[in-house]
């Protein structure tokens, strides 16, 4: 007696809507390119992502350090300095003007630096 092949199963398929739907589906979306490694360890907050942030924190933290110093030796010194005898106007034109130049340069270059950092941190995590 001749031995009939056994039916073979048919494929299974998991269908679901886009599929179902065919050529009239929505408009296929691109494929996301994969997050670089940087940036999914700090999604995933795994220890490396943890270690990123922290790095940005302490160059941040860093940069804030050095303006509070950079304030503190030039504008901290500043009673020393009206301690001398001087003119009444001096001091005044000193207090009221010459302040805030200095001020204004510090948090500018702490602005600059902060911003920086997080460039410099943006481009580590988008490479």
């Amino acid at each position: 007696m001749p031995e009939h092949p056994q039916p073979r199963r048919p494929r299974r398929e998991t269908v679901t809507h886009a599929t179902a739907l065919g050529d009239r589906a929505a408009p296929r979306l691109r494929p996301r390119a994969p997050h670089p490694p940087a940036r999914s360890e700090i999604d995933e907050q795994t220890t490396l992502g943890h270690t990123y942030v922290r790095s940005l924190m302490r160059s941040q933290l860093r940069a804030a350090l050095t303006a509070l110093g950079a304030l503190a030796l030039l504008v901290g010194t500043l009673p020393l300095l009206l301690a001398l005898p001087a003119p009444e106007a001096l001091v005044w034109a000193t207090l009221g003007v010459g302040v805030y130049p200095v001020v204004w340069a510090v948090a500018h270059w702490y602005v600059r630096r902060a911003e920086r950092n997080e460039r410099d941190f943006t481009g580590l995590v988008e490479r």
